[in-house]
């Protein structure tokens, strides 16, 4: 029997019609490179061929009765490609205007609980440089976060991609073991055992994690912990969300990122934050909100490396930063991430890397999804201080370039999900020497998602200029 971990299930808890925990990404293909044609049947049945036997695409959540436990995975029987791969043309004249505003309508769509918890739309008829440019296909995806993190969901594109056009899949052919059905009986005779055995486990957790709090009160007294939530300034993508997302789009040099990282002693990262806190900068400050405190992000961290669970689609945790939007210079704000940034990994890295995993498991089903439901409705995100401002992720993909079902995938734009009290999330992906950012947002928060992710470009220009006038 295979249990959903209490994280996983916590982001099933978390969804309600306005905050769905779908993770999407855009994928552009360059056909051209296929061995055979396009066609849309061809593609589906490949991604058949390639997902019908690997349990991550062919499973589906089942619960426990009463609901005294987090639910299981179990193989769904009839499962069907038709269910998850779909057509749909981007309208015309088929620009990036009409692709990004496809792509959030399809966002905004809730994913069937009753079968495998992702699907894929082929859109066709996509011109990114209007109708007189090459035609491309994109693959608008979805993925529950119960099923994938930002690594595992990376690590899933193997089993739809290959190094070269007219080669299998990379994990083609593995054997995987799908997830036994267990019978009503035995789901409650556990779900009975496990109600028994939380005392012992919440006595286990205790001690740690007042351990942890000690020590991070110690660590922000010597001015060496990470940015404490429930500090952040109000913005107007701060709020109560609803289920309309706007989506936007942008390409940036990896090579021009890692030079100023080796020029200033910084990571990748440093230099991703910094270029955020630019770009949201100048976004708030065109619209005449510009707080005059920083903003502060949360930054899923993955503890895959260090976590002695081995069960869980989800192995992450989190920590906040602050992201220097109170600071002009580009070059300054670098310096302060990257200080800032060490003393939160520091800070991160004392604490048990299962902290975050082990608490979940005490998320009762339904006492957790009432009281989401009862906070979204009662708009509380707009009256008790801001925990922080967005969510910003960092994950890392593939150095060369990867081909989906022979088509080259030129770009790669990875896609979060937004809360309520934080409608922003922008996530980026290094690809084959390009950093793809993609940025998702309530609409009602963030009617123009271009109006912000337009300064990523601008900032990178003024923090390689900063960093050459040092030479």
């Amino acid at each position: 029997m295979d249990r959903l971990s209490g994280l996983d299930a916590s982001f099933l808890y978390l969804e309600t019609p306005a905050q769905l925990m779908h993770v999407c990404a855009v994928m552009v293909l360059d056909q051209s490179t296929m061995p055979t044609p396009y066609t849309f049947a061809g593609l589906q049945a490949r991604i058949d061929e390639s997902v019908h036997d690997v349990p991550a695409f062919t499973r589906k959540i089942r619960g426990v009765p009463l609901g005294l436990d987090h639910p299981v995975w179990v193989r769904d029987q009839q499962f069907d490609i038709e269910r998850h791969v779909h057509r749909v043309a981007v309208p015309s004249p088929g620009s990036y205007r009409e692709l990004m505003d496809l792509c959030a309508h399809l966002a905004g769509l809730p994913l069937d609980r009753s079968r495998p918890l992702w699907e894929m739309w082929v859109i066709e008829g996509y011109r990114p440089d209007g109708a007189e440019g090459d035609e491309k296909v994109v693959i608008f995806s979805k993925m529950h976060h119960a099923t994938v993190d930002g690594v595992s969901g990376s690590n899933l594109i193997s089993h739809l991609c290959s190094l070269e056009p007219d080669t299998a899949p990379l994990a083609l052919g593995e054997k995987q073991t799908h997830p036994r059905d267990p019978d009503r009986r035995e789901l409650l005779g556990r779900a009975l055992i496990g109600l028994g055995s939380k005392p012992v486990t919440l006595a286990k957790v205790v001690g740690p994690s007042a351990q942890m709090i000690t020590k991070s009160i110690a660590r922000a007294r010597q001015g060496v912990a990470m940015a404490a939530p429930f500090s952040a300034p109000r913005t107007s993508f701060n709020g109560t969300i609803t289920a309309h997302r706007s989506i936007a789009v942008a390409d940036l040099s990896l090579d021009d990122i890692k030079r100023i990282k080796k020029a200033t002693g910084s990571t990748v990262n440093d230099v991703v934050l910094t270029l955020a806190g630019g770009a949201l900068r100048a976004y708030l400050d065109e619209r005449g909100e510009l707080p005059t405190t920083s903003l502060m992000a949360s930054v899923p961290v993955s503890v895959r490396a260090t976590s002695k669970r081995t069960q869980g689609a989800n192995k992450v945790s989190s920590l906040f930063t602050k992201l220097g939007t109170d600071i002009d210079d580009p070059l300054e704000r670098l310096e302060i991430m990257a200080e800032r940034n060490r003393h939160a990994k520091e800070h991160h890295n004392a604490i048990s890397a299962d902290a975050l995993q082990d608490w979940a498991e005490f998320a009762a089903p339904r006492v957790f999804g009432l009281a989401v439901r009862t906070y979204a409705n009662l708009r509380l995100a707009e009256k008790h201080p801001v925990v922080h401002n967005l969510v910003i992720s960092n994950v890392p993909g593939p150095p060369v370039p990867l081909y989906f079902s022979g088509a080259r995938i030129e770009a790669l734009y990875p896609l979060g999900p937004v809360f309520h009290g934080a409608g922003l999330n922008i996530t980026v992906m290094s690809s084959a020497g390009k950093i793809h950012v993609g940025v998702i947002a309530c609409r009602e928060s963030v009617p123009d998602g271009d109006a912000l992710v337009k300064h990523f470009p601008v900032e990178l220009e003024r923090l390689n200029d900063a960093v050459a006038a040092l030479v």
